[in-house]
């Protein structure tokens, strides 16, 4: 084999979890591959995964519900052109995996194949951006529960207002390998962790709620008392806040986005439009536009799966190969969409590493990973005092948006007037209403401050949902509009 900075390490746990002890060696694997290559076709992967995870919730001091699942199997893909075929089994043996080849089949023209399968299979290149870890080993079930407790009863110390505490704790270990009719054969070992927090405080008969939370590619070790403290803190500290928020005015207005989860906004009104498969079909309002102005000067957007310990983080996607920072707008041009292998064959261009998929029993497709914007120049309280009346929106909550037009309509969590450069009072039912491209038009002055979310992104595209992570700096967006309750 060749090796290309593969890391090995996690391609040995790959070959013990998934191959080894269902007696699959490489040359069963290309007998597989090889089938499909009888037709028409251009390329065939195999994707096998073994998934243990597990979900811990507390309420009202008590653990109520807990969940502990383990899913492993095989996918198995031909495309042929622009059409694809795809089966997958439950069952990871090489009868299942010769059955899986043979529906394939049914998408590719009569014919002999186009391709000549190579005789081995090479170690494709990858990274090391977190440790292949166990975390559901890292605590005994006795301390998961500790770590909960531990949670509500920092929350309720904070204030008397606190009534009710409600906290998570979830843990993924992903084990991934992918072999492929290039010859190609890739691995990554997924943790994934995640804590979060959910408080009501009540005051003169009102109740409001509270969130925060976040996690990584880490195991439960990350949950310091530091960092559970700061969740807490952030849970009650939103929740306090909405007890005295006024009804959100509503209209056009100048709105000042905080650092961080905002990013959300970008993520789901830019983002989805700049996914290959989205601008080769022409449904993108994005299409077609690479090397056009696409936002305001200033505006540079990336999509980076290369972070490390990053929730959207990947050492490789899902079809083997290694993911990389891709600048998807830059200064306000567009320079290019996030690819998968197919979309990018189709459309002449690079492969991004962006093809994910939910789990082996789902096709991959092209998706974001850490998607933000990069900061500026302007001080944050520069650009809070340079506005005479407007809104502030420091956290949001759900949202939609339309692909093809890429208008959207987010709900703001937290929010606060600004009344002649200062942030006064808080409201609650703010809603922004926009374009995608129109509201990156409108960005006037960005912050020096880019921050990333705090680890609880999850993203869903045609039925699937997959871990991403969002970020972006303070910045200001003029005339937008706002759905308020007042």
């Amino acid at each position: 084999m060749k090796p290309f900075e593969p890391n090995f390490q996690s391609l040995d746990i790959a070959r013990s979890v998934l191959l080894t002890p269902f007696g699959l060696d490489e040359g069963k694997l290309l007998r597989a591959l090889g089938s499909m290559f009888t037709h028409k076709v251009d390329y065939a992967d195999l994707y096998f995964q073994f998934t243990k995870s597990e979900g811990w919730s507390l309420e009202e001091g008590i653990v109520k519900t807990g969940s502990f699942s383990i899913d492993q199997g095989v996918g198995v893909r031909a495309v042929s052109g622009d059409k694809t075929a795809f089966s997958y089994s439950d069952e990871i043996s090489e009868r299942a995996l010769l059955e899986a080849a043979a529906a394939t089949r049914t998408i590719a023209r009569q014919g002999a194949g186009k391709i000549k399968l190579p005789a081995h299979i090479e170690a494709a290149g990858g990274r090391s951006l977190y440790l292949p870890r166990d975390p559901l080993g890292s605590l005994d079930a006795t301390a998961k529960v500790k770590l909960l407790e531990r949670v509500e009863r920092i929350a309720r110390a904070k204030d008397p207002r606190v009534v009710q505490v409600m906290a998570g704790l979830a843990g993924e270990y992903d084990v991934v390998l992918v072999v492929r009719s290039d010859g190609v054969i890739a691995a990554d070992i997924r943790p994934l962790v995640r804590v979060s927090v959910t408080v009501i405080a009540e005051q003169n008969g009102r109740r409001e709620v509270g969130s925060s939370g976040g996690g990584g590619r880490y195991d439960y070790a990350y949950f310091t008392d530091a960092v559970l403290e700061r969740f807490a803190n952030e849970a009650v500290e939103s929740a306090l806040v909405n007890l005295d928020a006024r009804p959100a005015p509503a209209g056009p207005m100048t709105v000042v986005l905080g650092p961080g989860w905002p990013g959300i906004l970008l993520h789901e009104a830019v983002g989805h439009g700049l996914e290959g498969d989205f601008n080769r079909k022409g449904s993108s309002t994005f299409s077609g536009r690479i090397g056009q102005a696409v936002a305001a000067k200033g505006v540079t957007v990336v999509d980076d799966g290369t972070l490390s310990d990053r929730r959207g983080s990947l050492n490789i996607d899902d079809e083997g190969n290694a993911t990389q920072c891709t600048t998807l707008i830059e200064d306000g041009i567009l320079k290019g969409y996030i690819q998968d292998t197919m979309n990018a064959r189709l459309m002449k261009m690079p492969v991004t590493g962006n093809a994910r998929r939910e789990s082996f029993a789902h096709l991959p497709m092209p998706r974001m990973t850490n998607t933000y914007m990069l900061g500026g120049d302007k001080d944050p309280a520069e650009i809070l005092a340079s506005v005479k009346n407007g809104l502030y929106a420091v956290n949001f909550g759900g949202g939609q948006v339309d692909i093809t037009s890429g208008k959207f309509v987010f709900s703001a969590s937290e929010a606060y007037m600004i009344e002649n450069g200062k942030a006064t009072y808080p409201v609650k039912g703010a809603t922004l209403i926009g374009n995608g491209p129109e509201v990156l038009h409108r960005v006037s002055m960005i912050g020096n401050d880019m921050r990333l979310d705090p680890g609880i992104g999850v993203c869903g595209k045609e039925g699937q949902s997959v871990p991403v992570g969002v970020g972006q700096p303070t910045m200001r967006i003029e005339g937008v509009t706002v759905g308020g309750t007042a």
